[in-house]
């Protein structure tokens, strides 16, 4: 069901791609990827009353801010998220996202002290927290090895603005539905993607779920990847794509009334998961190559050991 709808200024569509969730002080508020900068939504309620507030941050002089994601830690809030950067980036297909970090007193920002995490290519961060320390699951890419494209770490943080530096593998390329661009490089080097971690722990077990492949593509899914664990490093953990894999099995992918679900977030509410996460509807007139055709999505997930699934339609949770 739709949560959030396109937003229209007089320079271009804004639309809700990479949509992060987060719940403070009793409010609700989702951040949003943006040509200028990251921006966002509040709300009183979860299903309802979403009312866009604008720009929470930006950069002068960058051009592309994308897939944020938001922590409260001793009253602050942070921000994480890839800013498009300037300088050459060796070896990285064209691509110059570089994971960044910023700062504010309250959701709504301004997200402030903005500094460099991270080098290129590093994109779709989420930061958590365990009994033992702060940990960022984000995607980087790969050149060696069967199946080559971008997939998932799990970096420690020794405090908010900087990492270990000591990325350990998560979740990568493993179906031909993951399969972003064939012979990028060259003939018959396939370029993978697993991107978009969100990592939450229910019951015995501990999830990553991930997007497969690109929003363009009819194969573009949400998938995820668990142990059975009661492990708080993160890095210590060996998750296993579910159901195993060789097998593709969504969790989200097109259907009848939506294409293009991907990049997602959760949020529990009185025992319930919900993930919020962008789609396009087929009939919205808009490309599916279009940048601002996503807009933000609800729907309930159900998760009871091990097993995750949707309940998705079309107007109502």
């Amino acid at each position: 069901m739709h949560l959030l709808e396109i937003e229209k200024n007089s320079d271009h569509y804004i639309g809700q791609a990479d949509p992060f969730i987060l719940k403070a002080g009793g409010r609700y508020y989702i951040y949003v990827t943006g040509h200028d900068g990251i921006y966002a939504y509040q709300s009183d309620s979860l299903l309802s009353g979403w009312k866009y507030y604008g720009k929470v941050m930006t950069l002068p002089g960058r051009s592309s801010f994308w897939a944020p994601s938001v922590i409260e830690l001793d009253g602050k809030f942070y921000m994480y998220n890839s800013i498009e950067i300037d300088e050459a980036v060796p070896d990285q297909g064209g691509h110059k996202g570089c994971m960044h970090v910023s700062c504010a007193d309250n959701p709504l920002g301004p997200f402030t002290n903005i500094q460099k995490l991270m080098e290129p290519f590093s994109i779709d961060s989420h930061v958590v927290k365990t009994d033992a320390g702060l940990f960022i699951f984000y995607s980087t890419n790969k050149y060696e090895g069967e199946r080559v494209g971008t997939y998932i770490v799990v970096d420690k943080l020794i405090d908010p603005y900087h990492a270990e530096g000591k990325p350990v593998k998560v979740v990568e390329a493993t179906l031909d539905e993951e399969i972003y661009q064939k012979d990028r490089f060259k003939k018959g080097q396939h370029w993978h993607t697993i991107e978009g971690a969100f990592y939450f722990k229910e019951g015995d077990w501990q999830y990553v779920m991930y997007s497969g492949n690109c929003f363009e593509q009819p194969t573009y899914y949400i998938g995820y990847a668990r142990a059975k664990t009661n492990e708080s490093d993160l890095r210590k953990i060996k998750f296993e794509k579910y159901p195993d894999p060789d097998t593709w099995h969504p969790v989200l992918k097109a259907n009848e009334f939506e294409e293009g679900t991907g990049h997602h977030s959760m949020i529990k509410e009185e025992g319930q998961w919900y993930a919020v996460y962008h789609a396009r509807d087929y009939n919205d007139g808009l490309n599916a190559d279009a940048f601002d055709a996503r807009n933000a999505r609800i729907c309930k997930l159900n998760v009871k050991d091990g097993i995750i699934t949707a309940e998705r339609y079309k107007d109502h949770i």
